[in-house]
């Protein structure tokens, strides 16, 4: 009720104004001296305001609450970050007070004529050549950077496959040989515990096995059944399908050398990626369906996963998680991949847990893991 009579009250207000103008022979649209002159003052009242604004908020929320980088590139990084930053805080405090102060300063009077200033040569260049400069040195930092971070990495890298799929991620680490085992996408099977396509003998045979099994049953299924037309049509196809799937990993089979097998024996795939501080890693990222992101905000660094092909970057960890819970002051913090692509409806569910600690924990740590040929030798294993 109080908000309807104030907008009645506004109204009445209004239309009370209008007939005094229209008393005094004045126009609706017609400004006087005393308004200009306000306009104008809080023009410059605004323009502190806003600035004073502005510096809290940066002051209070310009990290955005992520701390500082825990990783060596990442201090690159977050300088480059900071150099773009002054620059266009330097311009955004140069223009708007132009803007604000000229606003002030030449409001309107009627014993004032603007000046005609149609175009200046000097001005277009200078107004030109000064934003070209700056922003050379800004893309050629950043170019910099970024082939810094992608660069090949050193011989004692630990080599780590990030792999995702909706809506998670599984992580595979090179084994004590410190070489991942070669994956192909036709042999990607939860059934047969192969979610990467991991390359060997008994996963290329389980893959055969599990799909000439699958055809069998879908050839019994069609000749067994009485099916509408359009379903025995779909189960013919997806037979045909499954054929040339089946003619493809048998070539596999055929090239497949058993020595590379070793390579994948000693991979492992952990529940969350655990990291030395201190030592320097390579990740490479594949996707299984659609473009995802591989984001690790408190390293400063991220990377597309993209189907069909591997994409690759390195970093070092500098600050294990208890200090940085330290730092944070926040008991229960821990580093996190996450999916920087909206991917899908559950695209808020691929988070992974990352653990930066000491070599004692690291090593305890690493010695626990299950490798692939516990999984896929679980006999000959036993045995060993």
């Amino acid at each position: 009720l109080i908000i309807l009579l104030g907008i009645i009250a506004k109204a009445q207000l209004t239309r009370v104004y209008e007939l005094s103008a229209e008393m005094r022979k004045k126009r609706e649209d017609e400004i006087s001296h005393s308004d200009n002159k306000l306009n104008a003052t809080l023009m410059l009242v605004f323009m502190i305001v806003f600035y004073v604004s502005f510096i809290y908020l940066m002051a209070e929320y310009g990290m955005g609450g992520i701390g500082p980088s825990a990783s060596e590139h990442g201090a690159a990084t977050d300088w480059l970050m900071n150099l773009n930053m002054l620059i266009i805080i330097i311009v955004f405090f140069i223009t708007n007070t132009l803007l604000f102060v000229f606003a002030s300063k030449y409001y309107y009077r009627k014993d004032r004529k603007a000046l005609y200033f149609p175009h200046n040569n000097k001005l277009e260049l200078l107004w030109t050549i000064v934003p070209a400069c700056v922003l050379f040195v800004i893309i050629f930092l950043g170019l910099k950077t970024w082939n810094d971070i992608t660069a090949s990495s050193g011989e004692n890298a630990v080599k780590v496959e990030i792999y995702s799929k909706q809506f998670g991620w599984i992580a595979r680490y090179a084994g004590e040989n410190n070489e991942l085992g070669h994956s192909d996408f036709r042999l990607v099977s939860a059934e047969i515990q192969n979610a990467l396509g991991v390359v060997t003998k008994e996963t290329i045979d389980a893959r055969i096995e599990q799909i000439s099994a699958e055809i069998k049953n879908l050839d019994s299924l069609l000749n067994n059944t009485i099916m509408p037309d359009m379903k025995a049509a779909e189960t013919k196809a997806r037979i045909d399908r499954m054929r040339r799937h089946l003619a493809k990993v048998m070539d596999l089979k055929k090239i497949h050398k058993p020595e590379s097998d070793e390579k994948a024996y000693d991979d492992f795939l952990p529940t969350e990626i655990h990291l030395l501080q201190g030592q320097e890693y390579e990740f490479t990222f594949r996707s299984q369906d659609v473009i995802h992101s591989a984001y690790f905000p408190h390293f400063r660094a991220q990377m597309n996963c993209v189907p069909g092909m591997t994409t690759r970057f390195k970093y070092i960890p500098t600050i294990t998680n208890d200090s940085m819970r330290t730092v944070m002051n926040d008991d229960k913090f821990d580093f996190i991949l996450l999916c920087n692509k909206i991917c899908g409806a559950s695209h808020y569910n691929m988070q992974m847990k990352v653990v930066v600690e000491k070599k004692d924990a690291y090593e305890k740590w690493w010695k626990e893991q299950k490798t692939l040929k516990m999984v896929f030798l679980p006999e000959q294993e036993a045995e060993t």
